[in-house]
């Protein structure tokens, strides 16, 4: 079967613009949800207690038990961990944009990679410039969708490394520089904390940490998230929602286009939004397994990286850059 090679193009914002204005509108009430939730904190600093005790008891394992124990536990543990980076680059863990940057960077400790203040900077982006191609890192770039493709073998492979990609997907980005100094002083003090676990822990600790950040950002049940978020299987609806019970484990994540519609409202309250505003919600398509939205993204011939709807670009440079190649095209034809 032949690969579509493009994305879907709706003209005008996000659904989630003209959403949210209805939804306020109708119940204001919905406001007295934003705001932090500082016990956040306390989950954090117990999941990553949680995750150092696991390394050390693992540390003098054979491989073949650090890769189940990775898989089978560590792998959810490190996803939650970026789910509370996710809350902490919104500011809904601590009441300061400070402490939200301190709680994210004590959420990295057992991540291995460098991730919060990455994430922190082009997630936000992607909520500013959502489904805009040139903008929004959660989109792959054309060249990335057409090497995957919709073959079986290309799309398991890319899942398995989704964090590679999600890693390069800040170099399609345009205007916005990748380095600052939150993220210069994440890359520091991640590799300090990652020589740190190999020498006073050992290397299969860090191992251990290592693997279950792979598998938490790929080939796993928690990997349909990524293909549930924005991947379309009804047509004309650009986020799609997962209602399962493995919510649970990831501080509700799967509510995301509650969170699209509402992104200062923290996990505990996220479905609270369903609940009084089920109109909104109910209609829509959602999910209640990941595993099956992901064997369904690896498996059907109709799904690429193409299944997405884009915008058009709003960037206010994007705008001056195709006035001034209009303005170019004008001069030229008038020349000849």
């Amino acid at each position: 079967m032949s690969l579509k090679q493009d994305y879907i193009l709706q003209p005008g914002p996000n659904s989630h613009v003209g959403r949210r204005k209805q939804i306020l509108e109708k119940y204001p009430k919905i406001r007295n949800l934003y705001g932090p939730y500082p016990l956040s904190a306390l989950y954090i600093s117990l999941i990553v207690a949680f995750q150092l005790i696991m390394a050390a008891i693992l540390k003098d394992q054979s491989w073949w038990i650090i890769l189940i124990a990775s898989y089978a536990i560590g792998a959810f543990a490190n996803h939650s961990l970026y789910v509370m980076i996710h809350e902490c680059c919104h500011n809904v863990v601590l009441s300061t944009s400070l402490g939200n940057k301190l709680m994210g960077l004590v959420c990295d400790i057992p991540l291995f990679l460098p991730s919060a203040m990455g994430f922190r900077k082009y997630h936000m982006i992607h909520h500013k410039h959502l489904g805009e191609y040139s903008y929004d890192p959660d989109i792959t770039s054309y060249t990335e969708a057409r090497l995957v493709g919709n073959s079986t073998l290309k799309k398991t492979l890319w899942i398995f490394l989704f964090s590679l990609s999600q890693a390069l997907r800040p170099l399609k980005v345009q205007f916005y520089k990748p380095l600052d100094f939150w993220t210069a002083i994440n890359t520091v003090l991640q590799i300090g904390i990652n020589a740190a676990i190999f020498f006073f822990i050992g290397p299969m600790a860090l191992l251990y940490l290592a693997l279950s950040t792979l598998f938490a950002l790929g080939l796993h049940p928690l990997g349909g998230r990524w293909v549930q978020e924005h991947y379309i299987t009804k047509e004309g609806q650009e986020t799609y929602s997962y209602y399962g019970p493995l919510n649970k484990l990831t501080f509700n994540m799967g509510f995301h286009n509650e969170h699209h519609d509402f992104m200062n409202v923290a996990w505990i309250n996220q479905p609270k939004i369903k609940q009084m505003a089920p109109e909104y919600y109910e209609t829509l398509t959602s999910y209640q397994s990941w595993t099956k939205v992901l064997l369904n993204f690896l498996t059907n011939p109709e799904m690429s990286s193409f299944a997405r709807i884009i915008h058009p670009d709003r960037h206010p440079k994007a705008k001056a850059k195709e006035q001034e190649a209009f303005l170019y095209n004008e001069s030229v034809l008038a020349d000849q």
